[in-house]
């Protein structure tokens, strides 16, 4: 059994998208030729109508499922770095779920040399420099 080929030069089962962007094609093609002929009544020119809508309709369903397909192997190779990157991180101190708690962080920096700072005076509503 071999596979379908369109027009002899496109494998259509083993080719990403193809089977839908011809799909939706043809729904373009005849609902751009139907509406033709239902406004003009003219065959030949709703014919090719049809064919520009099978043109259109085939190519952007293409392209817009191309993109799509790239983008999801984008997200997906990040999302195998990252598994990477947690493995090799793992149990060491780059390993970012092996942090410390913030308290004993809090701890730490109070504890040191340095002061914690100073909070502002509270603001008084009367005036300070005597003028009214």
């Amino acid at each position: 059994f071999s596979a379908f080929r369109l027009l002899g030069i496109l494998d259509v089962q083993n080719t990403p998208c193809a089977r839908d962007a011809i799909l939706h094609g043809a729904g373009g093609s005849l609902a751009a030729g139907l509406l033709h002929f239902l406004a003009t009544s003219r065959v030949r020119r709703s014919f090719d109508v049809g064919f520009a809508g099978f043109m259109l309709t085939t190519l952007g369903s293409w392209f817009y499922c191309r993109m799509n397909n790239a983008k999801l192997r984008v997200q997906q190779r990040i999302i195998q770095d990252g598994i990477r990157n947690k493995v090799a991180y793992e149990g060491t101190v780059l390993d970012p779920t092996n942090r410390p708690p913030a308290e004993s962080i809090r701890a730490l920096v109070t504890s040191g040399t340095e002061t914690p700072p100073k909070s502002p005076p509270p603001l008084t509503s009367s005036p300070q420099d005597g003028r009214t």
